[in-house]
């Protein structure tokens, strides 16, 4: 029997029917062998979704490596039309993706129809203009021409995670696309589906055969032969440290250019001169998406002329906080995105309380909902240097420290392996400017949270990243930069007799 009549080929989940076969040279393709998808919201099982290996993934990169000539001579403003319409195709499906992801991840469905996903339409329409504006005023030296160009890279391998699946997939797609590659996508296994859903809306805007193509499966069965196969061209991975390193050991062999976006221990640092009442919805803010964001600020430090109030007050309103359905409008978070995250998450609290931190609020999963729901937890106490305040935790737990001066704050705040990013709330424009020159971090916010163009530079120092992306920097590193250099007309020998570089 073929295995389409083997293995259940559709699911439907709220309301919305979703192939869960692999997306492979414009045409879908089933596996030999499926995983559980489980809900975070109640731990039931939502679909049966193709496993990919090997097999697929050489035949996802072999599609991509066919259709990459023609795209990749298209002409951008071909290719940027087809993009738009890929964005357009997601504005007109927002709520059916937003209720899918939610009930795939747990995060909250208003953010997903609010923010999420129109920055997912964004992400192809924000690249596609790009793309078409991309250029680098010609250079001249000796009388010679230099022209700067951008040669599309070939075929992009992108592995991304499961806190805002098709978010984080499509900022990567979208300058991958509009650049003149092909993607082969390797969604994560812990909420795969609307992967598949951007699948059917790439067909259906005229993306040719190939140019995108869906690989489903774990990290070990999918992730690991995608990440060391010969025919792909850049890799673009958003993970964990560890799995990071097992990603960049696969692609040594074949010198493949790579970018990657790792977690985050990121300061939260209060000044005494602050807007307190900021100070206090930044700092609960944290606690956004159960935790799950690599660029939230968890480990707070405040000054400790100001601690007393502010702790508090921070207290209060993450009182405040509404834990439940993510369906649900009134909910502000929801519960972690599987069991053995839960169980991680869980192990880091109940350590850092047995060495000696202190609970000031949560501590523990909450007995009244269950399952996969763990509590706002802020801890007070913790020694310098314990695990809680230099491991990524990634879950709904804030540390709060105290500081005596600017000095201090700063090396508190950079006494860390990584360096995603940092929020500073301070009232003095000096201060502002003096302290965020000296945070080791990719990206600072001073009395804001969470803002960034997509023209604007993204990623991490130390353990947090390789390289960057966004607006140019994208463009940097989906294409291969080429500089041509033209003699001045009429001459007729090569080189020139004033000398050369190389």
């Amino acid at each position: 029997m073929p295995l389409d009549e083997q293995l259940p080929t559709h699911t439907e989940v709220e309301g919305v029917r979703i192939d869960v076969r692999h997306w492979i040279g414009g045409r879908r393709v089933a596996g030999a062998s499926t995983f559980a998808d489980i809900s975070p919201i109640d731990e039931t099982e939502i679909a049966q979704v193709h496993a990919g290996t090997a097999t697929e993934v050489d035949a996802a990169v072999a599609a991509a490596r066919e259709a990459f000539p023609a795209w990749a001579a298209m002409p951008v403003a071909e290719r940027s039309a087809i993009l738009r319409r890929v964005a357009e195709g997601v504005e007109a499906r927002v709520e059916e993706l937003a209720r899918v992801e939610t009930r795939d991840n747990g995060s909250l469905l208003r953010s997903h129809r609010r923010g999420v996903m129109p920055r997912v339409a964004m992400n192809f329409r924000f690249f596609a203009d790009y793309a078409e504006q991309l250029a680098h005023p010609d250079m001249e030296v000796r009388g010679h021409r230099e022209r700067i160009s951008y040669d599309p890279a070939g075929v992009v391998a992108i592995i991304t995670p499961w806190n805002a699946p098709l978010m984080l997939a499509t900022w990567r797609i979208g300058p991958a696309l509009a650049a003149g590659n092909t993607v082969v996508l390797k969604p994560p296994e812990w909420a795969p589906l609307t992967a598949s859903l951007l699948a059917d809306i790439m067909a259906e805007a005229g993306v040719p055969d190939g140019v995108f193509n869906v690989v489903q499966g774990t990290g070990t069965e999918a992730g690991a032969p995608l990440s060391a196969h010969p025919g792909i061209n850049r890799l673009s991975f958003t993970g964990s440290v560890p799995t990071a390193g097992r990603v960049a050991a696969a692609a040594a062999p074949n010198i493949v250019p790579l970018s990657f976006e790792l977690g985050g221990k990121s300061p939260l640092v209060v000044f005494e001169d602050c807007d307190l009442d900021l100070a206090v919805n930044l700092t609960v803010e944290q606690f956004d998406n159960a935790g799950q964001v690599c660029l939230g600020a968890f480990r707070v430090l405040v000054a400790d002329s100001i601690a007393a109030e502010f702790t508090e007050r921070v207290l209060e309103k993450a009182k405040q906080v509404v834990q439940g359905d993510p369906r649900d409008e009134a909910t502000d978070i929801s519960a972690l995105v599987s069991r053995v995250h839960f169980d991680r998450v869980r192990g880091f609290v109940e350590r850092a309380i047995e060495g000696g931190a202190r609970p000031i609020l949560g501590g523990g999963p909450n007995e009244e909902l269950g399952g996969l729901f763990f509590r706002p937890t802020i801890l007070v106490d913790a020694k310098p240097g314990s695990e809680i305040l230099t491991e990524e935790v990634f879950g709904p737990v804030l540390t709060i420290q105290t500081f005596s001066d600017e000095e201090e704050a700063v090396a508190m705040a950079n006494d860390t392996r990584f360096g995603l990013a940092a929020t500073l709330v301070t009232g003095d424009p000096d201060r502002a400017e003096r302290v965020s020159a000296r945070l080791n971090a990719g990206t600072v916010w001073v009395n804001c949270f969470f803002v960034r163009d997509l023209g604007a530079p993204f990623g991490g120092n130390g353990r947090s990243g390789i390289g960057r992306e966004g607006g140019i920097w994208s463009f940097d590193f989906y294409t291969d930069v080429k500089n041509t250099v033209f003699a001045p007309a009429g001459w007729t020998v090569a080189g020139s007799e004033e000398g050369s570089d190389g």
